[in-house]
C-alpha cells in the first residue's frame, strides 16, 4: 500500500503513530527558574495535540543545567522530586490527550551553550564558534569523567521519561550541540578514544544511545536526530553521515530523523552562515525540492534499514505525500508553521490546506543590505537570530493561551526575546544560588 500523511505508522518499539505527521523538536524557554515544566508548556502542546499531529518530538531536554542551549530548557539531571515528576507527566499526558504520540528529545548544548549562561562550556575540544556578537564563550575540553556523566545523563533521562508516561526519547545528535560537535573533525580534535577516526567520534553517540535504551527499557521508543551534514568544509560529511546510519542499524532503534546544519551553517533554518555554503555532489536538480534535506534522503534509505524521518521545509501536502510513496521519507516533520497556526496538520491531513505558510521567508531586519543575505557579517547574524527570537515570541504567545501575532516585527520580537531571556537566565541563577 502507498504511504500518504494519512497512513498510521507502528515502530519496532510497538509505539504506532496514527498518521505521518510528526512535529519537529522545537525549543520552548517556557520552564520556570528552577527548569522545570510549567503550565505554558501544558497549553502549548494541548493546542498541538488539538491540531491533529502524529507525534511530537518536544524541544530539547537538557541533562545538565549548566549547558542549555537557552535559559527556559526543561532539565534533568537528577533523580525528579514528586513535584517534578508530575509536571513532567503532565506534559506527557498534555501531548498525548489527542491519540498522538509524545516524544521528549534529549540534548546537552555542549559549545552552543550561551555565554549567558556558562562562559567556559564543556566542548570535545577548545575550539570555539566562529561568530560575531560574543554571544558564546571560550569552549574547554571534556574530561574522561565529564564524558561518563554525559552517558549516564542520557541513561537518566530515558528512564525519568519512561516513568513520567513518554512513549519514547529522541537522542538529539545534530545541529552542533554536544553529540554533533563529536561527531564533527572540525569540532573535536581530541587524541583518545573519542577522536581520530570516525568510529571515535561516533562513539558518544553510540554510548548514548545504548544506555538511553538499557535505562528506558522495553517498550520505550529510541530515536536519533542527525545530521546529514554541517554544510562546513572539513566539517561532518554526508558520507560521515551514512556510516553513520551504518552504526545505528545495528542498535535497533525505532527510526532516524535526517536534519543538517549547526549555529555556525544554519541550514536547518533554510539559512546561510558567514562562510558559504558547503555541499558535496548536490546535483542542481535536487536542490529546488521543497525540503531542504530530501536531497540526502534517498542516500540515507538505501543504507539504512530504519524508518527515516526527514524535516526542514516541507510546506505542502503534494510534497509530503510524494517523499512518503516515493520512499523518501516514511515520517514528514514539520516545525515553524506550528509555531504561528497550531491546526496545520488537521487542514493538511483533511484536504482543506495544500500549502502551510513558510513565515520564514517574510522575516528579514529591512531590505538590502538589512536582510539575510547581508554582506555586513553582523547583520547577516542578527537576521538569523531575529528569525529564531520571532518564533520564540509566538511560541510564549500559544503558551499563554493567547493568538500569535504574525505582523510582529523581527528586530522588535528579536530585542524582546533577548531582554527575557536575560530575565529568565537572571531568575535561574537566584533559584539555583
Amino acid at each position: 500500500m502507498t504511504a500518504s500523511i494519512n497512513t498510521p505508522l507502528t515502530l519496532v518499539s510497538g509505539v504506532t503513530l496514527p498518521n505521518r505527521l510528526v512535529k519537529a523538536a522545537m525549543t520552548e524557554g517556557l520552564a520556570n527558574p528552577r527548569n522545570q515544566v510549567t503550565e505554558a508548556h501544558l497549553t502549548l502542546y494541548r493546542r498541538w495535540a488539538e491540531g491533529g499531529i502524529g507525534g511530537m518530538i518536544t524541544g530539547n531536554v537538557q541533562i545538565e543545567r549548566n549547558h542549555l542551549e537557552r535559559a527556559g530548557n526543561v532539565v534533568i539531571d537528577r533523580t525528579p522530586s514528586g513535584d517534578e515528576m508530575g509536571r513532567l507527566s503532565r506534559w506527557a499526558e498534555a501531548g498525548k490527550s489527542q491519540g498522538g504520540v509524545m516524544i521528549m528529545q534529549v540534548s546537552h548544548a555542549g559549545r552552543q551553550t550561551p555565554k549567558l549562561i556558562n562562559p567556559r562550556p564543556a566542548a570535545p575540544s577548545p575550539v570555539a564558534l566562529g561568530l560575531p556578537g560574543g554571544q558564546f564563550g571560550e569552549p574547554r575540553a571534556m574530561t574522561a569523567e565529564e564524558i561518563r556523566a554525559v552517558v549516564e545523563g542520557f541513561g537518566r533521562a530515558a528512564s525519568v521519561a519512561q516513568k513520567a508516561g513518554f512513549d519514547g526519547v529522541q537522542v538529539h545528535g545534530a545541529h552542533g550541540y554536544l553529540l554533533s560537535s563529536f561527531l564533527s573533525p572540525l569540532a573535536n580534535q581530541r587524541e583518545d578514544e573519542y577522536g581520530g577516526p570516525l568510529a571515535n567520534r561516533a562513539r558518544l553517540l553510540v554510548e548514548c544511545v545504548e544506555e538511553a535504551k538499557r535505562a528506558g527499557g522495553v517498550g520505550l521508543s529510541i530515536s536519533v536526530k542527525l545530521n546529514s551534514a554541517d554544510f562546513q568544509k572539513g566539517g561532518f560529511s554526508f558520507e560521515d553521515c551514512l556510516a553513520v546510519i551504518d552504526i545505528l542499524n545495528g542498535l535497533e532503534i525505532d527510526f532516524v530523523e535526517i536534519s543538517g546544519g549547526n549555529y555556525e551553517q544554519p541550514r536547518m533554518m533554510d539559512l546561510e552562515g558567514l562562510q558559504p555554503v558547503f555541499e558535496e555532489e548536490v546535483r542542481e536538480s535536487t536542490r529546488k525540492r521543497e525540503a531542504y534535506f530530501l536531497n540526502y534522503a534517498k542516500g540515507v534509505q538505501a543504507r539504512s534499514q530504519l524508518p527515516l524521518m526527514v524535516t526542514g521545509g516541507f510546506r505542502t501536502a503534494a510534497a509530503m505525500n510524494s517523499a512518503l510513496a516515493e520512499g523518501e521519507a516514511d515520517l514528514i516533520g514539520i516545525g515553524r508553521p506550528l509555531c504561528v497556526d497550531t491546526d496545520v496538520p488537521a487542514k493538511l491531513l483533511s484536504g482543506e490546506l495544500e500549502e502551510a505558510k513558510s513565515w520564514e521567508k517574510t522575516l528579514q531586519l529591512g531590505p538590502g543590505i538589512f536582510g539575510p543575505n547581508s554582506p555586513f557579517k553582523l547583520i547577516k547574524t542578527l537576521n538569523g537570530f531575529g528569525a529564531m527570537g520571532w518564533f520564540y515570541e509566538q511560541l510564549r504567545l500559544l503558551g499563554a493561551g493567547k493568538s500569535t501575532d504574525p505582523d510582529m516585527g523581527l528586530l522588535s520580537a528579536f530585542l524582546s526575546n533577548q531582554r527575557k531571556e536575560v530575565a529568565t537566565e537572571k531568575a535561574r541563577k537566584a533559584a539555583m544560588s
